[in-house]
């Protein structure tokens, strides 16, 4: 399996990750729960593969060949400072209103990694 092989299903891997934090964050949110400390697991593992899949993505760019469009990069920096974008704006605290702007911001996540597996691939596929 090549290393771009790897790049392209880890955004899979990370976009289902991401929709399943999202809809569990919906859930907690609407049975009035507050983030508690498996959620900011959860999230702290989506950050995680996403800076995994950020380094991936890098040597890739820098050793390998640069994105068919560079639009996929963006995204994928975006993507990236979603979870730690939506700590600051909540200034970390674990009410229940935070938990609805982080299940928010992991469904942004979804759609932003979304566009950047469908820009990632070459043309005419």
């Amino acid at each position: 399996m090549s290393l771009s092989e790897i790049h392209a299903r880890l955004g899979n891997t990370a976009m289902l990750y991401f929709l399943f934090i999202a809809l569990w964050g919906y859930y907690k949110f609407f049975r009035d729960q507050r983030i508690d400390s498996s959620y900011w697991g959860a999230l702290a593992i989506g950050e995680i593969l996403l800076v995994i899949q950020g380094l991936i993505g890098g040597y890739l760019w820098f050793f390998v060949s640069l994105p068919h469009r560079p639009i996929h990069i963006l995204y994928g920096f975006v993507a990236l400072a979603l979870i730690p974008g939506a700590y600051v704006y909540t200034k970390g605290r674990d009410e229940r209103p935070e938990l609805l702007v982080y299940a928010t911001a992991t469904i942004i996540g979804v759609g932003l990694l979304l566009r950047g597996i469908f820009t990632g691939l070459p043309p005419g596929v």
